[in-house]
C-alpha cells in the first residue's frame, strides 16, 4: 500500500504522478480560441475600487520584469470602475449606448481613449490587456434613445427595462432582448469598440442564468469583430443549468462568492486579500463543475492570492493548498496580488513552480475521487496515461491517506502496484 503519513491542516501534502492508470476526462467545446488555461492578473483584488492608468501600466511593469512573463503569465486585466458612473440612471454613454471610459484616473492622449493609451502600454511589453462589462444597457442610452451603430435601429427598441441587470458600480442597467431586430448589433458595436482599444480578453461580470443570450451574443460579436478576445463569463447567480450555453460560447467562466475576504480588510487596505475559508469553500465548486471543462473551456475559481507573503491572508501551507486545487482544475491562474511587492519565496515556490504550472496547463480538469470531509483526493488522467492526484487535509488534525485505497480503487477499478509508479511533484 501506498501511503502519506501525517498530512497537516488544509495542507496539500503532494501532488503525484502514478503511472499506467485510467481515467475518464471532459472536454469542452472547441470555440476556436484558448485552449489552455489563462494566465495573468487583475487588478480587483489589490487596487479594487481605484483603478488608474498609471497603477495599471506599474502592475504591467512589474510583471514583465518579474519574470513572470517568460513563463507564460500574460494578461493584464482592468475590473470595474474604469467607466463614468454618474449614479444609479446607470453608466455614462456616447452617442451609440456604450459605456464612456473616465478621463480623470484613464485620460486620453490626443483621440486617442484613455483605455487604448493604458493598452497600447501593455502591448509595447507583450502582454495582452483584458476589460470588465456587465450584461444589458444603461438606462441612459433607453432614456435617450441612443441609435445603434449601423442600423436605424435605437436604444429603447431593443431595451426591457423592467428587467433589471447587474451592475455593482453604478447599476442602472438593464436587459437587452435578443429576439428585437437590433440587439445583437448593439453587443456588435460594444466589441467593435474594444477591438479599436485592442482588448484581447472581455469579462462579462454579474450573469445568471437568464443571461445565456447574452453569453452567445458576445460571443457572437467577438467573432464578427475580426479580433480574437477570451470571453470570460463570471457568475452573479448562475448555476449548472447554463453550463451547455458557457461550454460552447465562452473561454472561462467564474465562480461567486468572490474570493476575496471583504470582511478581513483593515481600514482602507485591501489587505489582506483572502482566507482559508474563502479559499476552502472551493473544493466542492471543483467536484460540481469538473464534468464541463476542457481544452477550450475552463472553470475560472477567481483569483490566485499568491505572491504578497502574510498580506495574502494565507499560511504557507494554505498557499500550497490554493495553488495546487486551481492546477489541478486547470483554472486560469489569474493573480490578484501587488506585483510591485513580490514575495521572493511566493514567486519562486508557487508561482514559478514548473511542474504545477505544467499541471495546470494540460487543460484537464480533475475528478474528485475522496471526500471523507477532512480527506479531499482529485485525480486526472495525462495523455501519456499517467495520472496526477492530488492528497488534501481540510481538517483540524493530522491525517493518514492512502493511495492505494482512495485512487486504487475508486477511480481506476484495479490495483496501483507498489513500485515503479509514485513520484512526487511540486513543492
Amino acid at each position: 500500500m501506498v501511503c502519506l503519513r501525517e498530512l497537516k491542516r488544509s495542507l496539500t501534502a503532494a501532488l503525484l504522478i502514478l503511472a499506467g492508470v485510467g481515467l475518464h476526462s471532459a472536454s469542452a467545446e472547441d470555440n476556436g480560441l484558448e485552449r489552455t488555461p489563462v494566465l495573468g492578473w487583475s487588478s480587483w483584488s489589490f487596487i479594487r475600487k481605484l483603478p488608474t492608468a498609471d497603477k495599471m501600466k506599474a502592475q504591467a511593469l512589474a510583471l514583465h520584469n518579474s519574470g513572470l512573463q517568460k513563463i507564460g503569465y500574460q494578461y493584464i486585466n482592468l475590473d470595474d470602475f474604469w467607466y463614468q458612473c454618474p449614479g444609479p440612471q446607470g453608466p455614462n454613454v456616447d452617442s451609440y449606448g456604450r459605456w464612456i471610459t473616465d478621463p480623470s484616473p484613464f485620460p486620453p492622449q490626443g483621440d486617442t481613449d484613455g483605455i487604448k493609451v493604458v493598452a497600447d502600454y501593455i502591448h509595447s511589453l507583450g502582454m495582452k490587456f483584458g476589460i470588465y462589462v456587465t450584461p444589458g444597457i444603461s438606462k441612459q442610452a433607453v432614456s435617450r434613445n441612443t441609435q445603434i451603430k449601423g442600423t436605424s435601429y435605437t436604444a429603447a427598441q431593443i431595451a426591457e427595462p423592467s428587467v433589471k441587470e447587474n451592475n455593482y458600480n453604478c447599476k442602472g442597467m438593464v436587459r437587452v432582448d435578443y429576439s428585437k431586430p437590433g440587439a445583437q448589433e448593439y453587443t456588435n458595436s460594444w466589441v467593435d469598440m474594444l477591438a479599436t482599444w485592442d482588448v484581447d480578453y472581455i469579462k462579462i461580470d454579474g450573469m445568471s442564468d437568464s443571461n445565456a443570450a447574452d453569453v452567445k451574443a458576445w460571443s457572437n460579436a467577438i467573432r464578427q469583430s475580426g479580433r480574437p478576445m477570451v470571453l470570460d463569463v463570471t457568475q452573479g447567480s448562475y448555476t449548472s443549468a447554463i453550463a451547455p450555453t458557457l461550454m460552447k460560447y465562452a473561454n472561462q467562466w467564474e465562480f461567486a462568492p468572490d474570493v476575496e475576504c471583504y470582511r478581513c480588510e483593515k481600514g482602507d487596505s485591501s489587505y489582506p486579500l483572502t482566507s482559508w475559508a474563502d479559499v476552502s469553500n472551493r473544493f466542492d465548486y471543483v467536484a460540481k463543475w469538473q464534468p464541463y471543462a476542457g481544452p477550450g473551456g475552463f472553470n475560472d475559481y477567481d483569483s490566485l492570492e499568491i505572491g504578497n507573503g502574510s498580506d495574502d491572508g494565507l499560511t504557507p501551507v494554505e498557499r500550497q493548498t490554493q495553488i495546487s486545487l486551481w492546477a489541478l482544475a486547470a483554472s486560469p491562474l489569474i493573480l490578484g496580488i501587488d506585483l510591485t511587492h513580490l514575495d521572493p519565496t511566493d514567486l519562486h515556490k508557487y508561482l514559478e513552480n514548473s511542474a504545477v504550472l505544467a499541471v495546470d496547463q494540460d487543460s484537464i480538469a480533475a475528478k474528485r475521487v475522496l471526500n471523507t470531509g477532512s480527506q479531499q483526493v482529485f485525480a486526472k488522467k495525462e495523455p501519456n496515461g499517467e495520472a496526477i492526484v492530488g492528497l488534501f487535509n481540510t481538517g483540524a488534525k493530522s491525517e493518514e491517506v492512502s493511495v492505494h485505497q482512495c485512487c486504487g480503487s475508486i477511480a481506476w477499478g484495479r490495483p496501483i502496484s507498489r513500485q515503479g509508479t509514485l513520484k512526487l511533484l511540486g513543492y
